[in-house]
């Protein structure tokens, strides 16, 4: 107690809770219920994005509980808040999804100002959907006080007709229907079962991604990343959580210090090996933003290129995250990597030491299928790959994990927007062998830059992901499977290449070369960008309008301020 009490002077929340002139703000404290002791305690943050939206978030603030009675038997004092999450699987396929990726800056920001308005020393933030990790680690990258982060857990699977089932099956079903091949009875059983419990979306979807990416670049425990939210098991990973963020301040030990160019590499990397999803390489270069660290798309595919893929996970392989859990979780999978030379085993982690260390003890698990050996990989190249070329000057990027071939060229046929391609692909109005072009959809001219499972979940289910392709200045969800290119930047909004493209157009996909083309001279896209002129913005106020005012591109993480390196102050050193 004494030692924590000592160190108050050092830190943020004196400015709240010190001296003779901070006796109104200690009367509210009182007014808490709080003692003279844990006044004078370092205040710990406890950060949750609860709310009842979905099935990934409803975990989080039995959660919290935990990891409160952690910090206190650590000796600080928690302090309890919530912020927001807009969660894709409620928001696809609709208006909604214009609100996903924004509310990750929401997310960041809100964290970071209630934070600093209460002068909080520390912060551990528990999450567990697709913006709401990466938000909540670009919040602790941004605040760089002594932070844990804790994901919610994964989905049980669901069981359909005697086979495991995701969600995935359902938006794939959605397909499968609108061609005759499911009855209405069945997709209404498949919806009734397909998610049993809570937790964030089952396979290596966006929120798995970024779950084993926090554990990757080290911000989280290891093996917290995996356990399933109905495992009482989560319950003492927060608890530690807690105790050990006390650790963490007492020798100032911060994001910053953990959040190096190598950690963001071995993150990129457990991308790769596990098949994740391409938001990835959208939040990787925000959280190294928020550290002042440059770490474009383009940094991310190349470690992509060089990182084999490893784990056999849904969408494209046949296991979810409770099984890589079961077999070793993600530590069983990092410990291959490093082995294999593909991990920077030096990068320091929230366990005080580094990801070599905290790997030590780790044994390979012979009795088990999930994670492959990284010298006896799936595929020798990871599961994502970045593009560039005359239609993507700034990069883009596809998953190719599971991908039987590696290469596509057809006609555009081009879509302003996600609605007329879906209605398209609904009344099989679309030809095999074209490239689906959805434009328009980008960061700032969605603006949200929308994911499209809606679409892609329902091609694969009318028996057509092999044979058309489809490319976006949009995102695609990390169930997301086929030949589907996204990111596509410069935007259409910005009258990027994409805008120029025409009905017929010829559009070369080359995944081994990292190519995106379309068959066009430079003459005649110089032509046709004379012509073109700007859509107006479909929000002239309100939230999405700021947004798209504020947004940068894709390439850069589709950020919305300097981050570290605009940095005057940093919070934690106020």
């Amino acid at each position: 107690m004494d030692a924590t009490t000592n160190l108050k002077a050092k830190l943020p929340s004196r400015h709240a809770t010190e001296g003779p002139d901070r006796a109104p703000h200690r009367s509210f404290y009182y007014a808490m219920g709080l003692t003279t002791a844990q006044i004078h305690q370092p205040f710990v943050g406890v950060a949750t994005c609860w709310n009842e939206a979905a099935p990934c978030n409803i975990a989080l603030m039995r959660q919290a509980q935990a990891v409160k009675r952690g910090v206190a038997v650590g000796g600080g004092t928690p302090r309890e808040f919530c912020t927001i999450t807009v969660t894709d699987g409620i928001a696809m396929g609709h208006a909604g999804m214009k609100s996903s990726l924004p509310s990750r800056e929401v997310i960041a920001d809100s964290v970071e100002l209630t934070m600093r308005g209460h002068c909080y020393d520390a912060l551990v933030g528990v999450a567990g959907c697709d913006k709401s990790q990466p938000g909540m680690m670009m919040a602790m990258c941004r605040l760089n006080v002594p932070s844990i982060y804790i994901y919610g857990g994964s989905i049980l699977p669901g069981t359909f007709k005697g086979q495991p089932v995701t969600v995935q099956d359902v938006f794939e079903a959605v397909g499968k229907h609108s061609v005759g091949q499911m009855s209405d009875a069945d997709l209404e059983i498949l919806e009734q079962n397909a998610c049993p419990s809570a937790g964030a979306c089952g396979a290596q979807f966006t929120a798995n991604t970024m779950a084993t990416v926090s554990e990757a670049i080290g911000l989280a425990l290891p093996y917290s990343a995996g356990a399933p939210a109905p495992y009482e098991i989560r319950d003492k990973f927060c608890m530690i959580a807690g105790e050990q963020v006390m650790e963490l301040l007492m020798k100032n030990i911060r994001p910053r210090d953990i959040v190096t160019r190598k950690a963001l590499e071995n993150a990129a990397a457990v991308v790769a090996a596990t098949g994740g999803s391409t938001n990835g390489a959208l939040h990787l270069p925000a959280i190294a933003n928020e550290c002042g660290i440059e770490f474009t798309l383009f940094d991310v595919a190349e470690i992509m290129k060089r990182t084999p893929y490893i784990a056999d996970l849904k969408p494209s392989g046949r296991y979810v995250a409770k099984d890589m859990y079961e077999a070793g979780g993600v530590p069983l999978l990092m410990k291959t990597l490093l082995d294999h030379g593909f991990l920077h085993g030096d990068c320091l982690t929230v366990t005080g030491r580094t990801i070599a260390e905290n790997l030590k003890s780790v044994k390979w698990n012979p009795d088990q299928d999930v994670v492959r050996p990284a010298n006896k990989p799936l595929s020798p190249t990871g599961g994502v790959v970045g593009l560039k070329g005359n239609l993507a000057p700034e990069g883009a990027i596809v998953k190719v994990a599971g991908m039987e071939g590696q290469k596509f060229t057809g006609p555009a046929r081009c879509f302003d927007s996600e609605e007329a391609c879906f209605e398209a692909v609904k009344n099989k109005t679309y030809k095999e062998g074209d490239v689906l072009v959805i434009r328009y959809e980008g960061p700032r001219g969605g603006p949200g830059m929308r994911e499209m499972l809606s679409t892609t979940a329902a091609l694969y289910g009318q028996g057509m992901g092999g044979k058309v392709a489809l490319i976006t200045d949009g995102r695609f969800s990390g169930a997301t499977r086929g030949f589907c290119v996204g990111h596509v930047g410069p935007e259409a909004a910005i009258g990027g290449p994409i805008a120029l493209v025409r009905d017929g157009d010829i559009i070369e996909l080359d995944a081994e070369k990292g190519v995106l083309n379309v068959k066009l001279s430079n003459d005649e896209l110089a032509k046709r960008k004379a012509q073109w002129k700007p859509r107006e913005g479909e929000f002239g106020s309100g939230y999405l309008w700021k947004y798209a005012q504020q947004v940068g591109p894709a390439v850069n993480g589709a950020v919305t301020h300097p981050g570290g390196k605009g940095e005057k102050q940093c919070y934690a050193d106020i």
